[in-house]
């Protein structure tokens, strides 16, 4: 089972070593505390499979909302110890980015961190290998990274004062993922 509340964005999914069973995206607002445990309920039922049935339990771990993580941690940690099954904890930002991990420019993935900020961390080839290259920033909009002259990819949860920026500072060298490509999975 994989859990992400780190952001208004809340998701889920069964999988296994074969395929995904079943996944869920929605947006939850504030209400990760009354929508996370009946959702997982729900996951479970459709595709008959069983708490008990679980072989652990994945969560993001931010950067993200404060109240979304302690939710999401909490369910996690409780499954995971009820269920003596092994967690795993995978950075929120590290997840938006994975997705564009073939594209042969540099990725910024980007979350809310409230109170008009936003959690970023560079990704990239380095060396051959795939990876966050630098710390997590927290920046305001117009605080966003900008790179020399190279295109690069900004995904994840942009609102429009954000896009503009970008645009205003890079042009076409800020490609924009889409949010259904920027979605975490």
């Amino acid at each position: 089972l994989a859990i992400d509340t780190a952001t208004a964005n809340a998701s889920l999914a069964l999988y296994d070593d074969r395929q995904v069973w079943a996944e869920r995206t929605w947006f939850a607002g504030r209400s990760h505390t009354t929508e996370l445990l009946p959702a997982i309920d729900a996951m479970c039922a459709q595709v008959n499979v069983e708490p008990a049935d679980l072989l652990g339990v994945a969560v993001a771990i931010g950067p993200g909302s404060f109240t979304g993580m302690r939710v999401g941690l909490a369910a996690a940690k409780g499954l995971a110890l009820a269920l003596r099954v092994p967690i795993v904890g995978i950075a929120t930002l590290d997840a938006m980015a994975e997705p564009f991990r073939w594209q042969d420019r540099p990725v910024y993935a980007v979350v809310h961190a409230g109170r008009g900020r936003f959690a970023v961390a560079r990704y990239g080839h380095a060396g051959g290998a795939w990876g966050r290259e630098g710390e997590y920033r927290l920046v305001t909009p117009a605080g966003l990274p900008v790179r020399g002259g190279e295109p690069v990819i900004y995904a994840g949860e942009l609102d429009d004062e954000a896009r503009s920026a970008l645009r205003e500072t890079m042009g076409e060298r800020a490609v924009i993922a889409s949010p259904a490509h920027a979605v975490r999975r």
